[in-house]
């Protein structure tokens, strides 16, 4: 009986330090696709400014709160713009954010291609 209660015991241990280890993924994860304000070429993840310190504090709060991902997401870009997302939704204010890269990819296909049939030619 002695050694149920021991293993019980670790099990219990085992298990808590796993959900807290899978809910500091998560934290380290948003806090990664999150702008800084202040630095504004870093994460708040990278950051160590006090508005980072106070956004990382706010995402664990929120996170204990029982908030999902896109909760904390949608509760942060209300308070402060879709410039802290670093990923933005795709919108009629992001059409051209999102498409720029496959426009450059075309535009620069087609040059490729014109240099490459003039140079065969």
């Amino acid at each position: 009986m002695k050694y149920l209660n021991y293993l019980i015991f670790f099990i219990v241990i085992f298990n808590f330090n796993l959900l807290n280890a899978n809910e500091k993924n998560l934290q380290n994860e948003i806090t990664k696709n999150l702008r800084c304000l202040v630095c504004q070429g870093q994460s708040i993840y990278d950051s160590d400014s006090e508005f980072a310190n106070s956004l990382k504090i706010l995402v664990e709060k929120k996170l204990n709160e029982g908030f999902n991902e896109k909760q904390i997401y949608e509760f942060l870009k209300e308070k402060y713009g879709e410039w802290i997302l670093y990923e933005p939704q795709f919108n009629k204010n992001t059409y051209f954010l999102w498409l720029l890269p496959i426009l450059m990819f075309l535009f620069g296909g087609a040059i490729l291609l014109k240099m490459f049939i003039k140079k065969k030619n």
